[in-house]
C-alpha cells in the first residue's frame, strides 16, 4: 500500500516532477534473523538498484533480549529482501558513515571516528585496499587528541564521504567530519597513493565558520558535489578543485530563538542525483528543515522538496543521514536517529 507524501509547494521548474510516495511495504520486515538496527550512518545504491546500509550497531543492550544485533552492513535488493550482511566491527571501525559501489560492485566504507578508508569485495568477505593506517591519524602525534594537519598524503582524520570516479580509478575522500579534525577533499589514485587535495572556499566575511565538507558525490560530467554543512550549502568544484559553484541550500527556522544558526547539524548534509541522463536535479537532506529538497543541478534553484518533516512516524525524519536513488528514480531515506530506511516512490501528479 502507497501512502501519499505531500509535497512543499513547487517552483516553476517542477512541472515535469513526480510526486514521491511512501512505500509502506519496504522493506519486508522483519529483518534478517530478527534483527535490531542501531543508527545507519549511511547508505549507498550500486548499480543493481541493491541498497545498502551501514548500521552503527549503538543498540541499548536489553533490546537484545527480544532481538538479535543486526551485522554492520546490510544488503537489501529492489524489493526489499535481505540479500547479504556481513562486517566486522573491530575491522570496519566506528561512526560508519558513507559507502560507494564502484563499476565491478566492489563496496567502499567510511568509518567516521577512523584515519583510513577501505575498499571490499561485493560480498564483503575480503578487504581488497585500505587506505590510510588504522593506527593512525593525520595529525601532530598520529592520534585523535593531536592538531589536525591536512598534509599531503594518503592518511586521514575523521573522514567523511567517499566517491570513485569511474574513469581511471581515482578515489576522492571528503576528509572531515567533526570539528578538530581534518578538512579537505583529498583525492588518491586506484593503489591509494596521494595526489591532490583542496579546502572548501571561504568568503572575507565567514573565517569563522568552520570547513567540514560532509558529504561528496561526483556527477557524470565530473564535477564533484560537497556539503558544506556549517555553511548551509553546496560548493562544486572541478577534478582538479578549481571552484565552479555554489548552491545555497535555504535555513528556516520554526522557533521564536532569534540569530540561530545552523550549528552541528546544517541544511546541506547528504546528497544524490536524479536518475535521468542528465542527472538534472539533486535530492538533498536538509536536516534544518528535515525534508529532502530537490533542487535544479544547473541553477541550484529550489524545486521541491517532500517529507513530512520531523518526527517518527511513517513518511517523517528523525535525523536523516543517507539518501540514494536508484536506476528508477526511487529514493531512499536512511536515518540516524529514527534507525530506518524508508523508501520513496515517484508517481505521476495527475
Amino acid at each position: 500500500m502507497l501512502v501519499v507524501v505531500l509535497c512543499d509547494v513547487p517552483s516553476a521548474n517542477a512541472q515535469s516532477l513526480p510526486d514521491y510516495r511512501l512505500d509502506r511495504d519496504w522493506p519486508k520486515l522483519p529483518l534478517g534473523d530478527n534483527w535490531l538496527t542501531g543508527g545507519l550512518g549511511g547508505m549507498c545504491v550500486d548499480q543493481r538498484d541493491h541498497v545498502f546500509l551501514l548500521n552503527r550497531q549503538n543498540v541499548v543492550e536489553d533490546d537484545l533480549d527480544a532481538a538479535n544485533l543486526a551485522p554492520p552492513v546490510i544488503e537489501l535488493d529492489p524489493a526489499g529482501q535481505v540479500v547479504n550482511a556481513w562486517g566486522n566491527p573491530e575491522l570496519l571501525g566506528g561512526r560508519l558513515h558513507d559507502c560507494h559501489v564502484d563499476n565491478d560492485g566492489n563496496v567502499w566504507i567510511v568509518a567516521a571516528a577512523t584515519g583510513y578508508v577501505q575498499k571490499y569485495s561485493p560480498d564483503g568477505s575480503d578487504l581488497l585496499l585500505q587506505v590510510g593506517r588504522p593506527d593512525l591519524y593525520d595529525s601532530s602525534d598520529g592520534t585523535r587528541q593531536g592538531r589536525a594537519l591536512n598534509s599531503n598524503r594518503a592518511q586521514f582524520f575523521l573522514p567523511a564521504a567517499i566517491d570513485v570516479d569511474p574513469d581511471n580509478g581515482d578515489i576522492y575522500v571528503a576528509d572531515g567530519e567533526l570539528p578538530g579534525g581534518n578538512s579537505r577533499i583529498a583525492v588518491v589514485n586506484r593503489h591509494g597513493e596521494f595526489l591532490r587535495q583542496w579546502r572548501l572556499r571561504r568568503y572575507s566575511e565567514e573565517r569563522s565558520l568552520v570547513e567540514l565538507p560532509h558529504c561528496l558525490r561526483l556527477s557524470d560530467d565530473g564535477l564533484v558535489y560537497v556539503c558544506d554543512r556549517r555553511a548551509d550549502r553546496i560548493q562544486v568544484f572541478d577534478k582538479q578543485g578549481n571552484h565552479r559553484q555554489d548552491i545555497e541550500v535555504g535555513f528556516t527556522s520554526v522557533s521564536p530563538v532569534q540569530g540561530r544558526s545552523s550549528g552541528a547539524r546544517g541544511s546541506a548534509v547528504v546528497l544524490d542525483f536524479s536518475a535521468d541522463p542528465q542527472q538534472e536535479h539533486l535530492f538533498v537532506i536538509n536536516q534544518n528543515s528535515v525534508k529532502v529538497e530537490v533542487l535544479d543541478r544547473q541553477s541550484g534553484e529550489f524545486v521541491q522538496s517532500f517529507g513530512l518533516g520531523p518526527g517518527r512516524y511513517p513518511g517523517q525524519f528523525t535525523l536523516p543521514h543517507g539518501i540514494g536513488v536508484d536506476s528508477q528514480g526511487n529514493v531512499y531515506v536512511a536515518e540516524q536517529e529514527g534507525r530506518r530506511v524508508q523508501k520513496f516512490v515517484p508517481t505521476d501528479p495527475n
